[in-house]
């Protein structure tokens, strides 16, 4: 079995998702050290006890996820879950390594990037806060068609807010919690937005300005992109890589 030595998985994820252009709301990178040699890299979505708990098991070297810990504004004391999720982690030897924003940008494993291809969807263009979000076209004509579609690929069924008749025309997503980006999709001339979660003004702006609007779920949409970099990993290095899809209802 291939290994690779940690601080070189750091240094060459660094590098690949370009980590220093992004001002994130925590720490990328690696989140908690581990063991030296690296094996094995479970991912997921989020570092929950259970995912950390299913890499246990799975005895991973690397747990490689989308929401790491120590969120800018959180209370920064090692107490309750937090302390339970840590102490797992330290007494499995386990690394954390942690990607946001980077994961959400990247051209090639990014989670607006992966949605987009198993959606068949063609960018065209990116708008927003560092350029996140995602402008384009797909190949389903009617928001039924399309919300039908998503359902098939997700696994859920979107909340739409429009007229399932009606066309979807020009085509803006950004994954998880992007729902007040509605307005920028709007000014750069999309027709339908598409995001994981729904707020309660999101109904109002898309009624008002006459775009349509469907939230698929924020861990729904942000499942492809750390599974793409775990398996880019896996390729380029030889070393064994598992997705843990921990189902959340959010």
């Amino acid at each position: 079995m291939n290994t690779i030595n940690r601080d070189q998985l750091a240094v060459y994820l660094h590098d690949f998702l370009r980590a220093d252009g992004f001002e994130d709301y925590g720490p990328n990178g690696l989140q908690v050290e581990g063991a030296s040699e690296v094996r094995r890299i479970a991912s997921g979505v989020t570092a929950s006890l259970a995912l950390i708990e299913q890499a246990i098991a799975w005895q991973a070297d690397v747990i490689l996820v989308h929401h790491g810990w120590f969120w800018r504004g959180e209370d920064p004391r090692v107490v309750g879950q937090k302390q339970k999720r840590l102490r797992a982690l330290l007494a499995a030897n386990i690394n954390l390594f942690a990607y946001h924003l980077p994961l959400d940008a990247h051209p090639l494993v990014g989670n607006n990037a992966q949605l987009a291809a198993r959606m068949g969807w063609q960018t065209e263009a990116r708008f927003g806060r560092q350029d996140l979000a995602f402008v384009g076209s797909g190949p389903h004509s009617t928001l039924g068609d399309l919300a039908a579609a998503l359902a098939t690929a997700l696994g859920r069924a979107p909340l739409l807010v429009g007229d399932p008749t009606m066309p979807v025309g020009r085509l803006a997503w950004c994954t998880g919690a992007a729902q007040s980006w509605i307005e920028q999709a709007h000014e750069v001339g999309a027709n339908t937005y598409i995001s994981g979660e729904i707020s309660e003004p999101t109904a109002h702006f898309a009624r008002e300005m006459g775009i349509a609007y469907l939230a698929c779920g924020h861990h729904a949409t942000e499942r492809y992109g750390v599974q793409a970099l775990g398996e880019h990993l896996e390729r380029s290095f030889g070393i064994d890589h598992r997705f843990f899809d921990i189902d959340n209802p959010a």
